[in-house]
């Protein structure tokens, strides 16, 4: 047996039909490597079809083709492609037949292939795949997760056939459970011995069993070993402590098959008195909604990309994240297990009624049970994963057959696993949204084309919790928040202490809130025990949704803000942490909101707009950033947001004092300042009962223009799931940022790496992210390094004004991971 990966050595290109190349029409297949984005690439349009949801990406159909040499010797042997994700539906063919397909874009789906292979030959795979109006955000195209080659002996253990739980957990012994499917394809009755084996971090053996199994042909057997592991290391977000499995399936020497997984000793549990529990201590989830694109790279879900995104949210205070609005890949899993990041992962966006012309509710009816299959065989061994979310936004909530649909899904859930939680993201607007249509008929919206759902949200913001805590929400949604052990609220904090009185059983989530009400969100939160969390939309920018969190102005009698902006819009521009990795000042905002900072943080809104009329939606912060640098604005009246938890905000401008204000929970956790634009130190002190507690520092960057450049990390894995994310900052030379300096910035690569990505976080620009040269914005750029082997990488950065610098890798070789052989 054999898991390989399989993202080397592929090609892709527009697709092309064979009837179409007889007619003359050519497209040139280009040499990539997987997990990859075809469309992230492509031209974008002020006419797209998709509009700003898309990011103004025009969609398309694409096809991917690689070679795989299988040897004579290997027939009788069962290959399988497993694929973590193709946007969508995904043909599969082998030597031109149809292998397998698959319709959801977002679930792992595994193909057999060795019924259609010429063994001692090449053979040919194609995956053919499209994205053409099928969601409402970017969401890529392609083959954009990992592929994995899986070859099996007639008897072996099925392809996703282990499951592990952890039923009985006590201070000194915990019972770890693994159940094993063994499946027979072969033409022989065989029995065989299965052993396993329990290793903790140190790869020390800490449990072991083993027991015969006979298979007959063609049938399945389950294999259930109960194994005791004394004084366990419990698995939490701050000391996410894991295990591993290792299965081997032999019948004397010769081994037939052989599994390894990772997985945590962990007890989820949950009432509307203690909340959640994890390992019996109450959990607040501090909850960032999560899309799945990687800003410059795109869909892409390379390894490194996913575990850095959740590197960073957890630096920024966040314990856990919501999937939006679709399961997430293998490698983000991954990522959260080792670094202690709790996950609700979602299902669907749809069920049977559509939110765009060709998305998943046209194919719900056929693939739902299939997908939740995948999702729950996907997350089974994975410690993070503590909810499955089943649906977002669902209008079907709030009728009878929705009900049942709720039903329907929870129980397919719970029938394949009943260790974890059951949540839905209902918004009590969209659960009532046909009563709130034949209102809005009756009036003339100015809301452009194009902002949908969320464009109605916007101008009704005032009343959302108005219309989430009304009779008829209550009424029409009560079956469906009845199949769930929590009730997820987007957007309803209305209901939170409403419903400890109407539903004392029930426990409450805020699967989606505005950030603007971080504040108020989290004290909910902190005050009522049934109330276990908050998911702020959004922990991280994305791509799509152009403008939703978009901050405009204008003057007396300016039109109301808009979330569906214009080309060259790009990103939605609402999350805590920009599309390359920098936090923005909600990030902090939030972080002292949730009690984790005390020092006081500095945001100037930009003294362009100063004095004109705010334009924002409810996914709006303001457009401050953190400088004190505002080159040609000197005299010019600026405004001053600082944040801070303490009672009092000093604000000192090269040591004199030019405002004190309240600040603290009281005062939304905010001081505002006005004054005159004066180069030099800005500084905030916050005092708490006469006596300070801490203080931020803004300095004014000088005349002098450099350019710094860092990597995330210099010593690289030699392999294709690396990646090297490198901060292109323009300063002064000693550490501070000229934001108003911008210009472009070229990158080469020498040595073993190619430029994978290069971009900014400027939500609206014409610049794509696939080529050398891309303006800075802020003072900011990021380049994203590949390894393509093992060596020397040399990154040079060039700008007009401004020394050439250059940063030295190394991509090494990967070392393997050593066992003392398991014999059963």
């Amino acid at each position: 047996m054999t898991i390989t990966a399989f993202n080397d050595g592929w090609a892709y290109r527009t697709k092309v039909s064979a009837f179409a190349e007889l007619g003359g029409v050519s497209e040139d297949w280009t040499t990539v490597t997987l997990p990859h984005d075809a469309l992230i690439g492509t031209p974008r349009r002020a006419d797209a079809p998709g509009g700003a949801a898309a990011g103004y990406f025009p969609g398309g159909a694409f096809e991917y083709r690689r070679d795989l040499l299988v040897e004579e010797s290997d027939r009788g042997r069962s290959f399988f492609l497993e694929f973590d994700g193709v946007y969508r539906g995904a043909m599969v063919y082998v030597n031109g037949a149809l292998a397998g397909q698959h319709a959801f874009g977002y679930s792992r789906f595994t193909v057999r292939i060795d019924p259609f292979l010429r063994f001692g030959e090449v053979n040919e795979i194609r995956v053919e795949c499209r994205a053409h109006l099928d969601g409402r955000w970017y969401t890529g195209a392609g083959i954009y997760r990992d592929v994995r080659l899986i070859v099996k002996e007639p008897v072996h253990i099925a392809v996703d056939g282990v499951r592990i739980s952890t039923p009985d957990i006590e201070p000194d012994q915990a019972v770890v459970e693994i159940v094993a499917e063994v499946v027979n394809t072969g033409a022989v009755t065989t029995t065989v011995v299965l052993a396993s084996a329990v290793e903790d971090e140190d790869l020390a053996e800490v449990a072991r069993d083993r027991s015969p199994v006979t298979v007959l042909p063609g049938e399945r057997a389950i294999v259930r070993h109960r194994l005791y592991v004394a004084d366990p290391a419990l698995w939490n977000v701050d000391t996410p402590s894991l295990y591993g499995a290792r299965l081997l399936l032999r019948d004397g020497d010769r081994v037939f098959d052989e599994h390894a997984a990772e997985f945590g000793i962990r007890r989820v549990q949950v009432d509307p008195r203690k909340g959640l529990r994890i390992n019996g201590r109450t959990v607040k989830l501090r909850g960032a909604c999560l899309h799945h694109d990687n800003g410059p790279l795109g869909a892409a879900a390379i390894e490194r990309a996913e575990e850095r995104r959740v590197e960073l949210l957890k630096q920024a205070g966040f314990n856990a994240i919501r999937s939006a609005h679709n399961p997430v890949g293998s490698a983000l899993l991954r990522a959260c297990d080792r670094l202690g990041m709790l996950v609700m992962d979602e299902t669907f966006d749809v069920w049977t009624s559509g939110k765009t012309d060709f998305d998943y509710a046209g194919d719900f009816g056929e693939w739902w049970e299939r997908d939740v299959e995948a999702l729950v065989a996907k997350d089974f061994n994975h410690p993070s994963v503590i909810l499955y979310s089943i649906g977002n936004e669902i209008p079907e909530t709030g009728t009878p057959f929705g009900g049942v649909w709720s039903r329907r899904l929870a129980e397919k859930v719970r029938s394949l696993d009943d260790t974890r939680l059951i949540t839905n993201g209902v918004n009590g607007f969209v659960s009532v949204l046909d009563a709130v249509l034949a209102g809005a008929r009756q009036t003339t919206s100015s809301e452009p084309s194009g902002g949908g759902v969320n464009g109605m949200m916007t101008q009704a913001a005032v009343m959302m919790n108005q219309v989430s805590a009304s009779d008829e929400v209550t009424g029409r949604t009560e079956e469906s928040f009845s199949v769930l052990d929590v009730a997820g609220l987007n957007y309803g904090d209305g209901r939170y202490e409403l419903d400890r009185e109407l539903f004392p059983g029930r426990v409450i989530v805020g699967t989606e809130t505005f950030p603007v009400r971080a504040a108020q969100n989290w004290s909910l939160v902190m005050a009522n025990d049934h109330v276990i969390g908050d998911f702020t939309w959004t922990g991280w920018d994305y791509l799509g949704e152009a403008g939703l969190g978009s901050v405009g102005y204008g003057g007396p009698g300016s039109q109301t803000a808009s979330v569906a902006q214009p080309y060259p819009w790009l990103t939605a521009w609402c999350g805590d942490i920009d599309i390359t990795g920098q936090r923005r000042p909600v990030s902090y905002y939030r972080e002292i909101v949730f009690g984790l900072r005390s020092t006081p943080y500095i945001a100037v809104r930009r003294p362009l707009h100063h004095g004109r009329t705010v334009l924002a939606t409810p996914w709006s912060w303001s457009d401050a950033i953190g400088s004190w640098t505002w080159e040609g604005f000197e005299g010019k009246p600026v405004h001053v947001e600082v944040y801070s938890d303490a009672d009092e905000v000093e604000l000192l401008l090269d040591g004199t004092t030019v405002g004190r204000l309240p600040a603290g929970p009281d005062h939304g956790f905010r001081a505002d300042f006005e004054l005159s634009y004066t180069p030099g130190e800005l500084v905030a002190v916050a005092h708490t009962g006469g006596r300070e507690q801490g203080r931020g520092r803004l300095v004014t960057a000088g005349e002098a223009l450099a350019l710094d450049v860092r990597a995330d990390r210099s010593a690289l894995r030699a392999d294709s799931g690396d990646l090297a994310f490198v901060d292109i900052v323009l300063t002064d030379g000693a550490g501070n940022v000229h934001p108003g300096r911008d210009r472009p910035v070229t990158v080469a690569v020498e040595g073993p790496a190619v430029l994978q990505a290069l971009g900014s976080a400027d939500p609206a620009t014409e610049e794509t992210f696939s080529g050398p040269c891309r303006r800075t914005f802020d003072g900011r750029a990021l380049a994203v390094i590949r390894p393509t082997g093992a060596g020397d990488i040399t990154v040079t950065v060039h700008a007009d004004g401004c020394d050439t610098a250059r940063l030295a890798l190394r991509a090494g070789a990967v070392e393997a991971v050593e066992h003392d052989v398991l014999v059963p």
